[in-house]
């Protein structure tokens, strides 16, 4: 169904989605769900940590300046959701559906008034998009226990990727990864039976006369009773006449090489956007940077957008309210780095406790007023500073003064 078309049809009409957290769909034919890969499970562990390590912030910016968490409730909902989770716990809760799913909901709880109190996850196995006589989108869920509920579109948080064909949802990544994983569970189990078979020594007797088939049984039988058994007497020690020959079976096993599970990994890795540094920790700082570009600053912006645009009305947004997800929590930078940033703290760009928030240092009193080096400041600032000095250092402040208006000249 087309976007535009509701407007122009107005009977009700739905759009399906189909979670990949549903059991027993017939997505994947190893009948598990795709969090339960071992690789999966690495491969977006590391996005989702970053993404809950974002500082959820409410930003108001009007004629009098900027204003940080200006509302105590906002600040509030943003540090503390709902009763169950912070929220660091539900922002990785949310990008960890995101990257199962490529589709990710919470929905807003408003009090009486219309002021949003509650957020909450939802953890829905199928969504399904409805429009009403007026236009107006609103999503279905269904849950595993067999409930079902209906919010507004304008109270749901909605993070989607790979957002093409449909109209509200991101398309499942089940298309795409089901061979994957389907390869996958068959190296694995293939592995598992060589080792099983591996651990097995196989004989084979051989007969210089005829027997019956049941004559081979009892003699097989034996063998293995006298020989093979470990509460055998003869101690595993087989002898046997000229009627039979014994000869060892060596297992004959396919076990895939490791330069095609390799490969495999490597393209559930390309998948997800990440590598093998990323996924066991091995970074380099330009490596993480380039991750952090390319994958969890664009989420970043997202949550930002949907935050904002959910939870304020357009009359509030037009007074300068916004929701920013601030990546403040520098711990991934080398100590170089972090010491290098204490040049934007006496330009004014970083206040002293946001620096030492960097280094993970508990803040000071009165480190949340930016200070300026005396050189960096407005020249104005200075020269108005020089008026006020004290005139026992005349020379010294002409030679300043000059300076200033040979700077102003641009000489």
């Amino acid at each position: 169904m087309s976007i535009f078309s509701r407007f122009t049809n107005k009977s009700p009409q739905t759009t399906r989605y189909e979670m990949v957290t549903e059991t027993g769909n017939g997505f994947y034919m190893w009948n598990g769900k795709l969090f339960q890969s071992d690789i999966v499970r690495s491969c977006i562990r590391p996005k989702t940590k970053a993404i809950g390590k974002l500082v959820a912030k409410h930003i108001r910016t009007d004629k009098t300046g900027i204003q940080v968490n200006p509302d105590a409730y906002l600040r509030f909902l943003l540090e503390e959701p709902n009763p169950y989770m912070t929220g660091q716990v539900m922002q990785e809760k949310l990008a960890t559906q995101l990257a199962l799913n490529n589709n990710a909901f919470a929905v807003i709880i408003r009090d009486e008034f219309g002021y949003p109190v509650e957020i909450y996850p939802i953890p829905a196995t199928t969504v399904e998009a409805i429009y009403d006589n007026t236009a107006n989108l609103f999503l279905k869920f269904y849950f595993k226990n067999g409930n079902r509920s209906i919010f507004p579109y304008s109270d749901i948080i909605h993070l989607r990727q790979d957002f093409n064909d449909n109209d509200i949802f991101g398309e499942s990544p089940a298309a795409a990864l089901t061979s994957l994983m389907d390869i996958i569970n068959t190296t694995d189990q293939g592995i598992i039976k060589a080792v099983k078979n591996g651990a097995v020594i196989k004989w084979l007797l051989k007969f210089s006369s005829s027997l019956r088939p049941e004559d081979l049984k009892k003699n097989a039988q034996d063998f293995v009773d006298n020989y093979l058994s470990i509460e055998s007497t003869t101690m595993g020690v087989g002898a046997v006449d000229s009627k039979a020959d014994i000869q060892r079976v060596e297992p004959k096993d396919y076990v895939p090489n490791a330069m095609i599970v390799d490969k495999v990994t490597q393209r559930v890795y390309s998948f997800f956007n990440t590598n093998e540094k990323i996924v066991q920790s091995k970074f380099s700082e330009d490596e993480w940077n380039a991750y952090y570009e390319s994958e969890i600053e664009p989420l970043a912006l997202q949550l930002s957008g949907e935050y904002t645009r959910k939870i304020f009305s357009r009359r509030e947004r037009g007074f300068g309210n916004k929701i920013y997800f601030e990546a403040s929590n520098l711990q991934w930078a080398s100590l170089k780095t972090k010491l290098e940033l204490l040049q934007m703290v006496d330009r004014g760009a970083l206040t002293p406790n946001e620096w030492r928030e960097t280094m993970s240092l508990a803040p000071l009193q009165g480190g949340n007023d930016p200070v300026r080096r005396l050189d960096t400041a407005v020249v104005n600032e200075i020269k108005t500073l020089l008026n006020k000095m004290n005139g026992n250092e005349k020379d010294i402040i002409n030679t300043i003064k000059s300076l200033i208006g040979i700077a102003r000249k641009g000489v």
